[in-house]
């Protein structure tokens, strides 16, 4: 058995995944000994482990993070995350048995696929200590997955730990009947210094680099790790970031709106096309795709049908990562006008954008301060448009027109 780590220290423990998120990392790791007390019978406080949680936070705070390092503690048996045993290996890694993630591939998350899960986490654990549901972006549950998982996290079974992600603790978010059952655990944005030194430590990228994607991620690690290591997601910022001067003509509207739509496209496409070509012939061979001898034709229809079946949940979530990268063009153009607005009061508050503040100063020059508040208000609204399944490129035209007119 390894010896547990010493106090304080962090370097190879689970926890190191947590990017500026100092209480959390305290409240968590508590909960984990008290847990790991609990499953060998000693005597803990029983306030300090419970069945179930939710890990609220902005967008890049890593919510979903928090919850797999959490998971890998609850499930390690050494000293509750020390980051070296089978169980913090497996569970970080997807692989554990007793570990059950459900990540939305579509646009919500429906009763059956809850119902299913929540039999499977009626099961005793099989391996490790706990049976564990991590469910990332708990806000798309649909109304009747919700109480699905309403009843579970009600009568949970004794071995079981619900984990829920979502934006915010707010009824739009999380039902407030789910959310009174868990104790909630609450992440903030990371410093840009916080990000920059895990680009480096933790994934070797040049310190210049790495300081400058931090500052322009809006506290995002993922996205922070992506401007870093990918030039083509450098080159879609920087377009999106040209729009809000570069709309001086009636047709850049639409020009501007074909090349945010088409880019959501292609990005979408790019990043499931080998994913579910890969999908569908699994599916195929699994089903006896190929196959000769009796029962063959019907085998074939069988097969045919659950490809179907599989293509339609495919397209559900090529929308959905359509969608998410739209979305976050948008971030970046809110961002902008953002930064127009703290350059027009003279504030010296830190800029979304310092890379392109002489763009923002710009702006500034040539704007009110009310038409760049409609400008960004315009962006917020093509958001909340497009989360009601308007039509993207009607959103984003309606968008573009107010921001070239302001």
């Amino acid at each position: 058995m390894t010896a547990p780590a010493a106090a304080g220290e962090t370097v190879g423990r689970v926890w190191s995944q947590l990017v500026g998120q100092e209480s959390a990392v305290e409240l968590l790791s508590s909960a984990a000994e008290s847990a790991a007390a609990l499953v060998s019978g000693r005597t803990t406080d029983p306030g300090s482990m419970t069945h179930a949680w939710l890990f609220t936070g902005p967008p890049g705070s890593g919510r979903s993070v928090a919850a797999r390092t959490f998971a890998a503690a609850l499930q390690c048996t050494v000293d509750a995350g020390c980051g070296r045993c089978q169980g913090c290996h497996t569970t970080l890694a997807g692989t554990h048995a007793d570990v059950k993630l459900v990540v939305p591939e579509g646009l919500s998350i429906s009763v059956a696929e809850m119902r299913a899960l929540v039999q499977a986490a009626a099961r005793r654990p099989t391996t490790g200590q706990w049976q564990i549901v991590i469910i990332e972006d708990a806000d798309r549950l649909t109304e009747g997955a919700s109480n699905a998982l309403l009843k579970a996290v009600e009568e949970p079974p004794e071995r079981t730990v619900f984990l829920l992600c979502a934006p915010s603790d707010h009824p739009d978010d999380i039902s407030v009947t789910i959310r009174s059952r868990c104790r909630s655990v609450n992440l903030r944005t990371p410093s840009s210094r916080s990000i920059a030194t895990v680009l480096v430590e933790r994934d070797g990228i040049d310190p210049e680099r790495a300081r400058w994607a931090a500052s322009v991620c809006g506290g995002h690690v993922g996205r922070a790790r992506r401007l870093a290591t990918d030039e083509n997601a450098r080159a879609r910022r920087e377009a999106v970031l040209r729009i809000p001067l570069g709309l001086r003509r009636a047709e850049d509207v639409f020009r501007c709106a074909d090349e945010l739509i088409t880019t959501a496209e292609a990005d979408a496409t790019e990043t499931s096309k080998a994913r579910d070509e890969a999908e569908q012939d699994a599916l195929r061979t699994a089903m006896g795709s190929g196959g000769t001898g009796k029962g063959v034709a019907g085998a074939k229809r069988a097969a045919d049908a659950a490809v179907r079946a599989l293509e339609k949940k495919q397209k559900s979530r090529a929308t959905r990562t359509q969608r998410d990268t739209l979305d976050l063009a948008l971030v970046d153009l809110a961002g902008f006008y953002r930064d127009v607005l703290v350059l027009s009061s003279g504030s010296d508050a830190a800029l979304n954008h310092p890379d392109v503040a002489e763009q923002a100063a710009e702006a500034a020059r040539q704007w009110t301060p009310a038409s760049t508040l409609r400008r960004l208000e315009a962006v917020l609204a093509c958001r909340d448009a497009i989360a009601w399944n308007v039509k993207p490129r009607i959103a984003v035209e309606a968008m573009l027109t107010t921001l070239r007119e302001g």
